[in-house]
């Protein structure tokens, strides 16, 4: 696991600053704190930061081929290595270490672009072939590892595994891109390949991109997609024995490693399934890692215990305080933009516990897409049924007029919360998904954001992301295409995102075996009707995992990883929030209503309403603003910010 960086000249072969190009290193040391090498001729230069996983001893990076002239940095894991360079070697290859990272160079050598559909992991990464006169850069088919990447006015070609790598060129333009806030204002993050500068992207999972000197324009190219082909006629029985036989596989190619291993144990499902295939196919006892909160209504670690108990792993807890706010500047700086999840909290903290025991950790990560265990999905299903009932022309004016009039009840469970089914009943099936996913809705982020704010999004509305996944979906069955969504949009820009960036904070690798794409390809092909059958979510998991793991683990209520936000911010937040939501850096944008935004502090405050994951997202914005940038003038077609 580490992090890398690049510059290529797409005009002529300059000589690449090594001076630039390792500040730019430097700024991701964090993700591999061993070691930190640089390569550069005229025209590219590559710069790597290594946390030593694999081959210790010689896997230096960046690393080369025989003869020097195919060279690539690369962040992730390689599971299919050793078959692969068994492969190559039959074919002629001749290898010089025992890494997972040779095998891309001679990949490359014998495959070329296709390369990537030999590998199986999670990986991101930068390769420069002389003698093509080519940079080759790849991300893993479900964006388990990042990549940014930015072509700038002078011809640079710029990409790193953080945007703060990018950052850190002194030709980068920090201009914000109006859209991307307004994704961010309903998500809750900024969805792929956006970033929240207009320059800079995110390459999209499974997407690979070629340069070529005097290239001028970037074209990247998909090379995996999510199948969704059904299975043919299988028994439930069979189906539930194939699915362990897949997990404990898939868990398995993931245990290769030469420094401690162990897992997150949150009690839950899906690291519990984790956690028991380990238990199996490990000679010493796994070392696992929990957190408790002192709030008994968001502690899981009774489950979590009940599970090492039964396997007889190492386990290790700690305590998380929920007043835990002092991370809130924190966060900021580890994300580089935006990032409004609560939950990055507890998982930086859970992430700091592993690392004192373990190098590499695996998690369940994956499980609620792979086999809908979201409540969403539940909800979703049965709005579903009703909107098959009506045509969308007699829904609209119907459902409309009672959303409006319905009065607003955030304090009550969900099946009383008339107004927002009503609502949902009223919107076509993706934008009444889009609805039930909104940290802010339509109507809340019109009245959020200043006129010439608006203006300036010439009607773009974040819904457009769904739509346009949506429209190149693999799927039709309602279920299948809601999972598709997320897993296209949530799991990649929140969840693993979170989790890359909390876990490398402290050199810590997690992997995600759930996300093996062997597993989720046949996973697809399962029915949805045994994934949400009768109401009960994972229901296929859950089945199969009866002999593994207690009933009172498979089928309690979900809980989440969450924080009390709304406690907070009527307690020990209360003046902070306040101060920093209507100080100037809001304000001097441009962008907000700032009348909005004191009146959904005054109402929370008061406990009329229930603002608290609104004024989160706020204020993790406002974080990232005094964090980024000293404010330079106010809105125009894009905001510009000068560099403190």
């Amino acid at each position: 696991m580490c992090g890398i960086v690049g510059i290529f000249d797409t005009h002529s072969k300059n000589e690449i600053s090594r001076q630039l190009l390792n500040g730019m290193n430097q700024t991701q040391v964090h993700r591999g704190p061993d070691e930190g090498e640089l390569y550069t001729e005229p025209g590219i230069g590559l710069g790597h930061r290594r946390l030593s996983i694999m081959d210790v001893s010689s896997g230096q990076q960046p690393l080369f081929n025989e003869d020097g002239s195919v060279v690539v940095v690369f962040n992730g894991e390689i599971y299919n290595y050793q078959e692969l360079a068994k492969e190559l070697a039959e074919l002629g290859h001749h290898f010089r270490t025992h890494c997972d990272t040779e095998v891309i160079v001679h990949g490359w050598e014998e495959w070329g672009e296709q390369c990537v559909n030999r590998f199986r992991g999670m990986f991101a990464f930068g390769l420069w072939d002389r003698n093509r006169d080519t940079l080759f850069v790849a991300r893993d088919r479900l964006g388990i590892k990042p990549l940014y990447y930015a072509l700038l006015a002078n011809g640079l070609f710029i990409f790193a595994s953080e945007l703060k790598a990018l950052l850190a060129h002194p030709d980068f333009v920090r201009e914000m891109d109006a859209r991307a806030i307004e994704d961010y204002f309903a998500y809750g993050y900024i969805p792929e390949p956006k970033t929240i500068f207009r320059h800079a992207h995110k390459l999209l999972p499974g997407h690979i991109l070629t340069l070529q000197s005097g290239q001028q324009s970037l074209q990247p190219r998909q090379y995996w997609d999510i199948p969704f082909q059904l299975h043919g006629a299988m028994e439930e029985r069979e189906i539930q024995d194939e699915l362990i036989i897949r997990l404990r596989e898939a868990v398995g190619s993931h245990l290769m490693s030469e420094v401690p291993l162990g897992a997150f144990l949150s009690g839950g499902v899906d690291s519990s399934a984790v956690v028991a295939m380990m238990g199996g196919l490990m000679k010493d006892p796994v070392n696992t890692c929990s957190i408790s909160f002192s709030d008994p209504a968001f502690d899981e670690s009774d489950y979590a215990q009940k599970v090492a108990e039964r396997y007889h792993t190492c386990h290790y807890v700690d305590q998380v305080e929920q007043d835990d706010f002092d991370l809130i500047d924190k966060l900021a700086s580890l994300y580089d933009e935006p990032f409004a999840d609560s939950s990055a909290m507890p998982t930086y903290r859970v992430c700091a516990l592993a690392r004192k025991r373990v190098t590499v950790a695996l998690s369940g990560d994956g499980g609620d897409e792979n086999f809908a265990g979201y409540r969403r999905y539940r909800w979703h299903m049965y709005e579903e049924q009703l909107r098959s009932r009506l045509p969308i022309g007699l829904r609209k004016p119907l459902f409309g007029l009672l959303g409006y009039l319905y009065p607003k009840a955030d304090w009550a469970p969900r099946f009383l919360r008339a107004k927002a089914t009503f609502e949902t009943l009223a919107r076509d099936s993706i934008e009444g998904y889009f609805h039930s996913v909104s940290i802010m809705d339509d109507k809340m982020r019109q009245r959020l954001f200043s006129p010439s704010f608006k203006n300036s999004l010439q009607d773009y509305q974040a819904v457009e992301i769904l739509r346009g996944y949506a429209d190149k979906s693999p799927t039709q069955d309602p279920l299948s295409l809601i999972q598709y969504l997320d897993m296209k949009t949530y799991l990649v820009g929140d969840i693993l995102t979170k989790v890359d960036r909390a876990s490398m904070a402290h050199s810590l690798e997690v992997r995600v075996p759930l996300l093996d794409h062997k597993l989720v390809e046949w996973i697809s092909g399962i029915p949805a009707s045994l994934k949400l059958h009768n109401h009960e979510g994972k229901y296929i998991l859950k089945k199969a995992l009866e002999d593994y793991l207690p009933d009172d683990v498979l089928y309690r209520n979900k809980m989440g990883f969450a924080v009390p936000l709304a406690k907070w911010f009527r307690g020990e937040l209360r003046e902070r929030v306040r101060k920093s939501l209507l100080s100037k850096t809001l304000a001097e944008t441009g962008i907000f209503n700032m009348n909005f935004i004191e009146e959904m502090l005054d109402q929370h405050q008061s406990g009329r309403r229930d603002y608290s994951a609104p004024l989160w997202t706020l204020l993790m914005f406002e974080s990232f603003l005094r964090n980024t940038f000293h404010l330079e003038k106010a809105f125009s077609d894009a905001l510009v910010f000068k560099v403190v």
